[in-house]
């Protein structure tokens, strides 16, 4: 979705709000648990550094891309991780939103007593401003998401958040995706295009030794077995 200002609030930073949502004080030395919201969870409020907003339903090549990368992520998730689509997070005291697709460890944190926070996120960018997905960026990485991978829709470009140089950086379409939450590594191609998406979901299902497939794959060789002693009647 694509967040839009709200005409129901805005909350400057380090003032009180009218409303009832409550942003704690900016002098605390501790982030606020993932799932402390100050935006009401299952609607269409995301708060960004104070100002509330509405995400908006997508157009068609956001919708579209954002169900091809669930695909993509989904079929690749190693065990022990889980994949979520539109998960609401408190990224700090005063931002509260959801990424497009994050993967993250199942269970929960035993330090925090909540669910873990994300360690691979997605951005799925086609409407929105380099401003408002580059501080989006930076409370995602700030809050400790291991890594941020966006899609450039418009310009046909995959970047990952530097922490280094503090922006986004491409990464060859012809290059892999690689990271200890997925099976295998993932074509960056697959990110953008439905043909390789279709092919590199097939092998990570593979690689996952999912029983259907497996079972297909026998009964082949099985028919292939099969037509060669009558071949070689």
């Amino acid at each position: 979705m694509d967040p839009k200002p709200s005409s129901l609030a805005m909350l400057a930073p380090g003032h009180a709000s009218a409303s009832a949502l409550h942003c704690p004080s900016v002098d605390d030395p501790f982030f606020p648990r993932v799932d402390d919201h100050i935006v009401e969870p299952e609607t269409r409020q995301e708060m960004l550094r104070g100002v509330l907003m509405e995400a908006q339903p997508a157009n068609p090549p956001h919708a579209e891309r954002q169900v091809d990368l669930a695909y993509v992520i989904r079929a690749h998730v190693a065990p022990g991780y889980i994949c979520a689509d539109d998960l609401l997070t408190r990224f700090s005291h005063q931002s509260n939103f959801a990424t497009d697709i994050c993967v993250r460890k199942q269970g929960i944190d035993p330090d925090t007593g909540a669910r873990y926070l994300e360690e691979l996120a997605f951005e799925i960018v086609s409407e929105q401003s380099m401003r408002h997905i580059t501080l989006r960026a930076e409370d995602i990485v700030n809050r400790g998401v291991r890594r941020l991978i966006a899609l450039f829709i418009k310009k046909g470009r995959v970047a990952e958040w530097s922490r280094e140089h503090n922006r986004f950086e491409d990464l060859p379409l012809d290059s892999n995706l690689e990271d200890r939450t997925l099976t295998r590594p993932i074509p960056v191609r697959a990110l953008l295009e439905a043909t390789a998406a279709d092919e590199t979901v097939a092998l990570g299902l593979l690689e996952k030794a999912t029983p259907v497939l497996l079972q297909r794959q026998f009964q082949a060789r099985q028919e292939g077995l099969q037509e060669g002693r009558q071949e070689g009647r």
